[in-house]
């Protein structure tokens, strides 16, 4: 049987994407797929290829670049859909045990079992909101036993929020199994952490593999909110714990003699003039880290500052006609970024006594928390001083 498919080159992967997704042809249930020679493909639903607008299509598509229309075989399951799966087991796990038991199972019992959690290694991670019925607990090890066995894991465990300690220190409970301490894999980097102590977002994989096709040899590269090394290991602190599994990391990796972990408040360091890119992943706004990128910065050359926030799109907007909600995300995010762009400015005036010039260079969309909080990344070029 053969699929039908897009495939789209970069750099406009993504907007081709969102455009398929507008109209309902994006065929969910499979992954796209990226190919070595940088092409993306991105499944659709083939009933429906009819009602798509070839030529609008195109007009999402950057120059020198293409997209068309192909069959595939045999395209691989979204994580969703491979997850679908486990979710009906873990339903039917819990269904057997409660009526062996002599319970009685309900609606609302299988609404507080869950449809998707982290998994890291032999340890999975459910969120909070699931399993909240206060008969999981009576069961105890009993039930969590025959979770892990259904999931195929060892241990399990259950984040119940996140601590406002300026850490982002999660709440972990240990449902299952006593040692919280994993090892992820994640575009061939090993990370080894704790998730009871750090937090680990497995949804900035393509932000990482980005930065990881940065050539940045011979630059000084300050990452000022390293955590556990989600930016540092691929261009290759201050919770104690992550700076811990940091250091661990980079010896890991074998990267440990190319970088220098500086512990603490990056606000009262006393580094400036050094760096050629300056990369902060701190969301929604990293603003209070502006003045801090902005000192580190070489002052004969400038560099790149990548800048992580949260853009919000208008809530009751109407895009105008010819217009669609991609245009309104591009628009919020342009907007913002130069308003960023002007304001890096006045910092770099107010520290250097000097004029700069500021050029956006690439605005990245990294994902979507609700249909109107956009995360992206602002490549922001810095020139040295204008005489």
């Amino acid at each position: 049987c053969d699929w039908a498919c897009c495939i789209s080159s970069p750099p406009r992967g993504c907007f081709s994407r969102k455009y398929l997704q507008s109209q309902g042809v994006l065929d969910r249930k499979y992954c796209a797929q990226k190919h070595s020679d940088g092409t993306v493909t991105l499944p659709v639903v083939a009933s429906v290829l009819a009602q798509l607008d070839l030529v609008e299509l195109m007009k999402h598509v950057a120059q020198n670049s293409f997209c068309e229309i192909v069959d595939i075989q045999a395209p691989a399951l979204s994580k969703k859909e491979k997850v679908k799966s486990f979710h009906k087991r873990l339903i039917e796990t819990a269904q057997s045990l409660l009526v062996s038991k002599g319970e009685t199972w309900s609606e609302d019992l299988e609404r507080d079992i869950p449809s998707r959690w982290q998994c890291h290694g032999d340890l999975v991670l459910f969120s909070e909101g699931c399993f909240s019925h206060a008969i999981w607990k009576d069961f105890g090890s009993e039930f969590w036993t025959a979770v892990a066995l259904t999931l195929g894991v060892k241990r399990i465990a259950q984040i119940q929020k996140i601590s406002q300690d300026g850490y982002r220190t999660p709440v972990v409970t240990m449902l299952l199994g006593d040692s919280s301490y994993i090892i992820h894999i994640d575009n061939h980097i090993r990370y080894e952490f704790d998730v009871a102590k750090c937090m680990f977002s497995s949804g900035n994989i393509t932000e990482k593999l980005r930065i990881a096709s940065f050539d940045c040899r011979g630059e000084t590269v300050v990452d000022l909110y390293a955590g556990i090394g989600y930016f540092t290991l691929p261009y290759l602190v201050h919770n104690p714990d992550a700076v811990k599994a940091l250091q661990r990391n980079l010896q890991i990796s074998g990267v440990s003699h190319r970088c220098t972990v500086h512990q603490g408040d990056n606000r009262q360091l006393p580094l400036s003039d050094l760096a050629a890119r300056v990369n902060w992943g701190l969301i929604p706004s990293s603003e209070e880290g502006w003045p801090v990128a902005c000192r580190l910065l070489k002052r004969d050359t400038g560099g790149i500052l990548h800048i992580h926030q949260n853009v919000t799109t208008p809530l009751h907007h109407e895009p105008p006609e010819h217009s669609s909600a991609i245009d309104v995300e591009k628009g919020s995010s342009i907007k913002e970024s130069s308003d960023t762009a002007r304001h890096i400015c006045t910092l770099l005036l107010d520290i250097t006594e000097s004029k700069w010039k500021t050029n956006i260079k690439h605005i990245e969309h990294v994902k979507t928390y609700t249909p109107h909080i956009i995360h992206v990344v602002l490549d922001l070029g810095v020139r040295h001083p204008v005489k």
